[in-house]
């Protein structure tokens, strides 16, 4: 077990997954003093922005080498981030296969000390980002508060809502009470110490692509510290509190930041219909569903992950004229949608703002 309040400041690398060339890596402090893992890259002198990349829960950043090779390869500078209490940054509790939070707010101390101690100051603008999950609830809170450093998201699978027996209001209610009686450290049910990423890959949940599934199993038997297990009751309950901000529509509507979010079509662990009704109160974003995708688009195979760049490269491209990009990540968007009939007939056209 790894302490709790040390950040790791190492990547690990593995025959199947090496650290990307050129990293630098090193921990920052948050305003309550939780450090944080922070990795960087920069991909020569002619730099078209930065990159931050922002993991799920209880992901780390050795997971998306893959993703920051082709970013640096596209000429981003790239920024990856543990968040506090998993990864390489400092755990929020004693036993380190825990993965707390006391409330998501605690998270936006972690942007804010990336902001002020390595963006302000390192990283070439224009700022964007690209976040999984959890990371993207987080992002998009910040959006709507108007913090936002970045001038676009784009977000694969966000935590608009869970799914799973979580959706049931009974269910919620539960967690809250256990929370409130005092049990927010303990495991919440059916939970425990075991990384989702050990489980065997025949009926997970995360990506249909054994390859990467297994490349990512690989990471946590050689590097058990970076893993955590199962939320708490307590982060249950908080990331149930933001999803309620989320799920109500002028959340959606009063975030003024461009916003790409991806959508897939076999997901079982957010719950997609609720990431569609969003997208479709956005003012300025929109939504690509890829079918056949489960929750980790980014892990999934190449074929699924061909269209994620596809609309990624119209959205955040190189080229600075503002008109054609916003045409050109509309058109690219338009096109993958109208080949899902089945999901226009279910969501329909979006709503005018």
């Amino acid at each position: 077990m790894r302490p709790s309040g040390e950040a790791v400041l190492e990547l690990i690398g593995t025959p199947g997954n090496p650290v990307p060339d050129g990293a630098i890596v090193s921990a920052v402090g948050a305003a309550d003093g939780v450090f944080l893992r922070i990795a960087r890259w920069a991909p020569g002198p002619d730099v078209a922005g930065t990159i931050c990349v922002f993991t799920g829960r209880g992901e780390f950043i050795e997971k998306y080498f893959e993703t920051i090779r082709e970013l640096v390869a596209r000429n981003f500078s790239v920024v990856a981030m543990d968040w506090r209490g998993q990864g390489g940054s400092a755990r929020e509790l004693p036993d380190s296969r825990k993965g707390h939070i006391d409330d998501f707010s605690m998270f936006e101390r972690d942007l804010e000390a990336l902001y002020r101690q390595v963006l302000q100051f390192l990283c070439p603008r224009p700022w964007f980002a690209l976040a999984h999950s959890m990371g993207g609830s987080i992002l998009l809170s910040q959006a709507r508060s108007g913090n936002s450093p970045f001038e676009r998201l784009v977000l694969t699978s966000p935590m608009i809502e869970i799914g799973g027996p979580l959706r049931r209001r009974s269910a919620r209610g539960l967690v809250e009470l256990a929370d409130i009686a005092g049990f927010g450290a303990a495991f919440a049910p059916g939970q425990g110490r075991t990384s989702a990423m050990t489980r065997p890959f025949a009926g997970n949940n995360l990506t249909s692509d054994p390859v990467r599934y297994a490349r990512n199993a690989e990471i946590v038997a050689v590097a058990p510290h970076l893993a955590v297990g199962g939320p708490t009751i307590g982060w249950t309950n908080a990331a149930l509190r933001l999803t309620r901000r989320l799920t109500d529509p002028e959340f959606a509507r009063r975030t003024t930041t461009p916003v790409l979010i991806f959508g897939a079509s076999e997901d079982k662990v957010v719950s997609t219909p609720a990431t569609a009704r969003f997208a479709n109160q956005l003012k300025a974003g929109g939504m690509v569903l890829l079918p056949g995708a489960r929750h980790e688009i980014l892990q999934e195979r190449d074929e699924i992950r061909s269209q994620f760049w596809a609309a990624f490269d119209a959205f955040i491209p190189g080229a600075r004229d503002r008109a054609q990009v916003l045409q050109h990540a509309s058109e690219t968007a338009q096109a993958l949608a109208l080949a899902r009939p089945w999901w226009r007939r279910m969501f329909g056209p979006r709503r005018a703002a």
